[in-house]
């Protein structure tokens, strides 16, 4: 499937050929088991090899792109974002003007959740300042909670 590989520094060089269980993938990488196997039926990671006894086998290349999957994910790109991601990596000799669009387009969305979260933050902040010494019947951040209308701004 991919041939995504990206430089790990965290890997010795002493490890190709190495064949990794998934334990050994989710220790490595920080990623859960049952994510590395939601990864695989997403059809993110290849399936694996099987040993004698049935076990996952993986190579370098998977924990490399397990790797860039699990740094992707923290970064929030989502998962079709990545899987075109790990697509493009499949042909170096290609420009990268996909993959900056695709980290453009992410970016965009990304300011646009600050934006809210700051409406957020200063429409509570004005809900907060309006605190006294009342009862439950007359407190404010209660009301303004149940009439939307009492809010300052859009958030």
């Amino acid at each position: 499937m991919t041939v995504f590989r990206p430089e790990v520094r965290s890997f010795n060089v002493g490890e190709m050929g190495r064949m990794y269980t998934i334990g050994d993938l989710s220790r490595r990488t920080g990623v859960k088991i049952p994510t590395i196997r939601y990864y695989e039926q997403m059809g993110l990671l290849a399936a694996p090899e099987r040993s004698e006894g049935n076990q996952r086998r993986y190579e370098k290349r998977e924990l490399e792109t397990l790797a860039f999957i699990r740094h992707a994910r923290d970064l929030g790109l989502s998962i079709e974002a990545i899987r075109d991601l790990l697509a493009l990596s499949e042909h170096p000799e290609r420009p990268c003007g996909e993959a900056d669009r695709i980290a453009t387009e992410h970016l965009a969305s990304v300011r646009e959740k600050i934006a809210q979260l700051r409406r957020l933050e200063h429409e509570l902040e004005r809900i907060v300042a309006c605190h006294g010494d009342h009862t439950i019947g007359d407190c404010y951040v209660i009301r303004a909670l149940a009439d939307h209308s009492l809010c300052g701004n859009e958030h």
